[in-house]
């Protein structure tokens, strides 16, 4: 028997020299110990525990009602099934409302769940709290654009910086996340153009969701890309595959074989019933 190959697992000085050299970055999102050993295997740089789990998994409306020990226990699941990947766990609605919670969340999520990173949403105004963690040597990837957590303050999901003063406070934001010391900075559903514009500004690689193929990497959620979903995929992730169909088809085999046998319908002989012995009685 072969001795498995050593592996290392891939850090934010590695992420970094991926930008400066021009190779884009790969980021899938993982809940589970299995789909992070697939991803993990297939060469995706940047696994992301996110709290859309709240939708994914836990069937939620929004990423709101997700908690710190949800992400705890699905990114120690990740962690488990990944040896490559660097492994980034969101910090979930109200847990990095200020410096020192987002401290204490993010020291609990990192050793809980053994993970490389966190993952914080949020302009300029979360740049202190970026700050706070990463000189605790708390790695912190940035979001930008769309923040599902602020979905009932922003008043739905729509595409951000369409106005030249959005736009402005979106590369106000991500000049103040990198200074802060984010290693990275998630855009979502970001006008392509401006999508664009912050990348080029930026040393540190930007991840894209639904904003263009300017960003210095993109990042879905595995299902949309896999075709495992009981409702249509957002307008921007185009499916590899269809696997929502392949389980249908699947179960229904499943299920007819199964009602396809054969056993005895009728009660059990009353002799055979009395002679069956009961629990012994003290």
């Amino acid at each position: 028997m072969s001795a498995r190959p050593e592996t290392r697992r891939l850090t934010t000085r590695d992420i970094g020299a991926m930008r400066r050299r021009g190779e884009a970055v790969a980021m899938l999102t993982a809940y589970d110990h299995v789909m992070a050993g697939l991803v993990d295997a297939a060469g995706v740089e940047i696994v992301l525990v996110g709290d859309s789990l709240g939708n994914v998994v836990l069937g939620h409306e929004t990423t709101v009602p997700v908690t710190l020990d949800d992400m705890i226990r699905h990114g120690a699941a990740v962690v488990r099934g990944t040896s490559r990947a660097m492994v980034v766990v969101d910090l979930p609605f109200g847990t990095a409302t200020d410096p020192d919670t987002a401290l204490r969340a993010g020291i609990r999520v990192m050793q809980e769940s053994l993970c490389q990173g966190v993952k914080i949403e949020g302009g300029a105004s979360v740049a202190p709290i970026v700050r706070r963690l990463t000189e605790q040597g708390i790695p912190v990837v940035g979001h930008i654009g769309l923040t599902p957590q602020a979905v009932h303050q922003l008043g739905g999901y729509y595409r951000h910086g369409k106005t030249a003063p959005a736009a402005q406070a979106l590369i106000d934001a991500a000049l103040a996340l990198q200074d802060a010391g984010a290693f990275a900075l998630v855009l979502e559903m970001v006008v392509p153009e401006v999508a664009a514009e912050i990348t080029g500004l930026l040393d540190i690689p930007t991840i894209g969701i639904g904003s263009g193929e300017g960003c210095a990497g993109q990042v879905l959620v595995v299902n949309d890309l896999l075709g495992l979903n009981t409702s249509p995929a957002p307008s921007f992730a185009r499916p590899r595959a269809n696997l929502a169909e392949i389980i249908d088809k699947a179960v229904r085999a499943y299920v007819g074989e199964v009602k396809a046998t054969r056993f005895a319908a009728t009660p059990a002989p009353e002799a055979a019933r009395k002679g069956r012995k009961g629990p012994a009685l003290v």
